[in-house]
């Protein structure tokens, strides 16, 4: 990885960026295009612009909108005056959006034009918000973002940032039922960089002329993560508003795209595309992969497909993103396990297998993988015990199970938590079973993730009746639709007389996964 030791906060990135490749494209959006040099003066304006709006250091600014050059606009101008941004997930409903503005004390929220409606709607529960500006023209009395900025100075504010301030906050599926808002600070997006240098390594070869392709969106810290590193490089960066197979395959062969990161989900979809037949590759030199578990089958696809290098991260948006990585080289061994791994952990960054007492287990003995990472977060927003649960002493506890072996890889093969990975997107059981229990006919629910061929895993509700009361699967889905994200939706629904519970009464989830992960090696798909 690329490390310049004059970057050290988002603030600075830009800054030094544009003094050294002052006419190079930074993002590139719908074929509009900020060079590094307009990304700063850009950014110093909004961050101005901010300022004069009141916003103190450490205050939260909100983000509700689909990705495009304003969304790094408003990131780096938020870094600038030591603001913190907070990016929402646009795919959760409205009670999720609403909890989550609430919670994060904001108090400027920038709102694209797919979701003004949606703001609208919810706007009486949001009352800590001072200002709403709408990133397109509005119908509401709102403020407009191209003509809010414009009368403020291109100047750097005079503002002090240090690296252990938070920069981002983003929220996560709650173990518990509410979203969690990860803190991570500005050292979080250089900190394993700095140790690829230090320790004279190398990673995926960043450099000022790759262009970089941005699939995942900037509420997810895969995204954001992805975009800072290849403005990091001086890379050419091109950015898309949503994930879009056709979109994909085109920019690939248009900006001759050299390096990019997908999901396994993406990748599946990419390859199910018919147009994926006809696209020249060839400019692509690496496919970074990770969020969820990848089939092989689809991975040795994939890699006869695009005939590039793969390498997969593995982490978590507690460890600030990628902690664990499977190289390039990996992906060729003649050991027959090596695609099965997560690989072995980057420069600066320790794993540990614990068992429940704290305890190391013996190599191939399964237990709870735990993190210390040079890019860990903060903790979670307002919620001192959810961070002393998870950070240990500065260790991360993912909930995930697995292994190392002889050679020091690491395997994942369950997990300690219910977490159930949709197509990336982490979907956390009792957020889900506590909108269940709202419905008249539910007595007992559990929430479980099955196998899918496309997506990895998807939502399956095992509800037990009230005596006298009837419902459709139908009926239980419908109850749900529209207070928690679509992609949290049960996809199928199962009745039954009684759920499995130990003799103290605590739900036996693994009883009920059995028999839908029979014939898989690991619970994890």
């Amino acid at each position: 990885m690329i490390y310049n030791d004059e970057i050290s906060t988002l603030a600075d990135l830009p800054r030094v960026q544009a003094h050294q490749f002052p006419d190079a494209r930074a993002l590139i959006f719908k074929d509009n295009a900020l060079t590094y040099l307009q990304l700063d003066l850009q950014s110093n304006r909004v961050a101005n612009a901010l300022l004069a709006q009141g916003v103190e250091a450490q205050s939260r600014v909100g983000l509700l909108a689909k990705d495009s050059l304003h969304s790094y606009e408003i990131l780096f101008a938020c870094s600038k005056i030591n603001a913190v941004l907070v990016p929402i997930n646009w795919r959760l409903a409205a009670p999720e959006i609403s909890y989550i503005l609430r919670d994060a004390n904001i108090e400027v929220l920038f709102v694209g034009s797919e979701f003004h409606r949606l703001i609208e709607s919810i706007k009486d529960e949001l009352d800590g918000i001072k200002t709403f500006i709408a990133l397109e023209k509005s119908e509401y009395n709102w403020l407009t973002y191209d003509t809010w900025w414009q009368q403020h100075s291109d100047v750097q504010p005079d503002v002090a940032i240090q690296p252990n301030d938070v920069a981002v906050q983003i929220y996560t599926s709650g173990t518990t039922g509410r979203p969690k808002g990860v803190q991570l600070g500005h050292y979080s997006f250089f900190a394993i960089a700095k140790e690829f240098v230090q320790q004279g390594k190398s990673w995926i070869g960043w450099n000022a002329k790759d262009k970089s392709l941005i699939t995942l969106p900037s509420f997810h810290i895969g995204g954001l993560w992805w975009a800072i590193r290849g403005l990091a490089s001086g890379a050419e960066n091109i950015l898309l508003e949503t994930f879009d197979a056709i979109e994909v395959l085109f920019a690939i062969e248009k900006y001759h795209i050299t390096k990019t990161c997908m999901v396994p989900a993406m990748i599946q979809v990419l390859l199910s595309e018919p147009q994926c037949k006809k696209t020249d590759f060839s400019s692509l030199k690496y496919i970074v992969y990770g969020g969820s578990p990848i089939a092989e089958s689809l991975l040795r696809k994939a890699i006869a497909t695009f005939a590039c290098n793969f390498v997969q991260i593995y982490g978590m948006t507690e460890t600030g993103n990628c902690a664990v990585c499977l190289p390039a080289d990996a992906h060729t061994s003649t050991n027959p396990n090596r695609l099965k791994s997560s690989g072995k952990p980057f420069p600066g960054v320790s794993v540990a297998i614990l068992d429940q007492e704290g305890k190391d287990v013996p190599l191939g003995k399964v237990g709870e993988i735990c993190i210390k990472s040079p890019a860990n977060m903060i903790g979670y927003w307002k919620l001192a015990e959810a961070t002393a649960n998870t950070l240990v002493d500065g260790w991360i506890h993912t909930g995930d199970a697995g292994y190392f072996d002889e050679e020091g890889y690491i395997y994942i093969c369950d997990r300690v938590k219910d977490m159930i990975c949709y197509a990336g997107e982490n979907v956390y059981p009792a957020e889900i079973e506590n909108v269940l229990y709202e419905h008249p006919a539910v007595a007992e629910v559990a929430v479980i993730g099955v196998p899918d061929q496309d997506f990895g895993e998807t939502v399956k509700a095992i509800i037990v009746l009230k005596p006298g009361m009837k419902a459709t699967a139908l009926d239980i889905i419908s109850s749900v639709r529209g207070k928690i994200a679509d992609f949290k939706l049960p996809r199928s629904v199962e009745f039954t007389q009684s759920l499995p519970r130990t003799p103290s009464g605590k739900l036996q989830k693994g009883k009920l996964r059995e028999k839908y992960w029979q014939g898989y090696q690991r619970h994890v798909n």
